[in-house]
């Protein structure tokens, strides 16, 4: 089954999963590194893969993660930043069959792919429509943009178009807040609200967030990237509590 066809489901979990300054706060002192993962996936059902931006990982290793979680796990995949920030999404088709052929091997543990644009990269209508072009339709892409050009009718219309999420993304005011509905799911990146990668989010922010969940009824992909502290593992936990996931 690829990953246009699961059902309505909302999946809630943090961005990356090996962070040392967990150790204790999260992870139980006598759980080595190598089992981490297999502790993280006892407690959320999915996580955001950030190692994929600064280096592709061998395909073997695709394979090993899809073995080592269980068998509703989902991996939501960064995509590298080799086609984001060097090639900045314009002819790409290569570097893109590459990643492709990687992060196959999740199979039906792939979730969405993620596009995180830098902030110099500002919305060229052309460039967008010619990357639409290259993503192939069976697999769900998002994108984050952080460049105010962005928050714009004909940009929105393109990624509705092409049913491509734009990602919602908190990011302590330092990059545009955009929220539209561009896709059959939604894709929400909360880095922290005063503080980036470093606040954690109150009882009332989460329980707006759930509200606008609730509010979609559409499958939903949430990732919390607040990862100081432990925060994130703290703010994923009680949203899924607010929303009655198990």
């Amino acid at each position: 089954m690829n990953n246009t066809q699961r059902s309505a489901q909302i999946h809630i979990g943090t961005s990356g999963w090996i962070y040392d300054h967990w150790s204790k706060v999260f992870y139980p002192e006598d759980c080595p590194k190598t089992k981490w993962l297999e502790f993280y996936a006892r407690h959320y059902g999915t996580v955001e893969l950030n190692a994929s931006f600064y280096r592709l990982p061998k395909p073997q290793t695709f394979e090993n993660w899809r073995k080592r979680t269980p068998d509703t796990f989902l991996w939501a995949v960064k995509a590298n930043r080799y086609i984001t920030h060097i090639k900045r999404i314009k002819d790409v088709e290569e570097p893109l069959e590459r990643f492709y052929s990687s992060v196959e091997l999740l199979e039906e543990k792939l979730g969405p792919i993620l596009f995180q644009l830098p902030p110099s990269l500002p919305f060229d209508e052309a460039i967008l429509s010619d990357f639409c072009h290259c993503l192939k339709g069976n697999y769900r892409s998002a994108v984050e943009v952080r460049h105010p050009s962005w928050a714009q009718a004909r940009a929105i219309g393109i990624l509705r178009d092409n049913n491509i999420a734009l990602c919602i993304s908190d990011t302590a005011g330092r990059y545009p807040y955009i929220e539209e509905d561009t896709a059959a799911f939604v894709y929400i990146r909360l880095h922290g609200s005063r503080r980036l990668y470093a606040s954690e989010y109150t009882e009332e922010e989460l329980e707006m967030y759930a509200r606008k969940i609730r509010h979609w009824s559409k499958e939903t992909y949430l990732y919390f990237d607040n990862d100081y502290a432990g925060y994130a593992i703290k703010n994923a936990k009680r949203l899924k509590e607010i929303l009655g996931l198990s």
